[in-house]
């Protein structure tokens, strides 16, 4: 079960931290989720971090890169690939 007290927090937290993170590389979306471990959901919110490709974090400048932690909250990179907008009907 998902402690409410904490995904509060990780709410509280990807507020405040949402415009820096999508000043990134990459960034293409923040939020609040589950975070995985090892293929598996856990039970403890993170904050989600939507990006196009993940890269080799030696290649990007340290101000660049993704924290793993955002004050007590985990932040979990995800890579979605490029976002496009999609029609209803077949029609843009």
């Amino acid at each position: 079960m998902i402690n409410k007290e904490k995904l509060l927090r990780a709410q509280t937290v990807k507020a405040r931290y949402e415009t820096m993170l999508m000043q990134k590389p990459n960034v293409v979306g923040v939020g609040v989720g589950l975070y995985m471990q090892h293929g598996t959901y856990t039970n403890e919110p993170a904050v989600i971090v939507n990006v196009t490709r993940k890269v080799p974090k030696e290649t990007l400048d340290p101000d660049e890169r993704i924290p793993s932690m955002l004050e007590d909250v985990r932040v979990q990179v995800q890579a979605i690939g490029e976002i496009k907008a999609q029609s209803v009907n077949g029609k843009q």
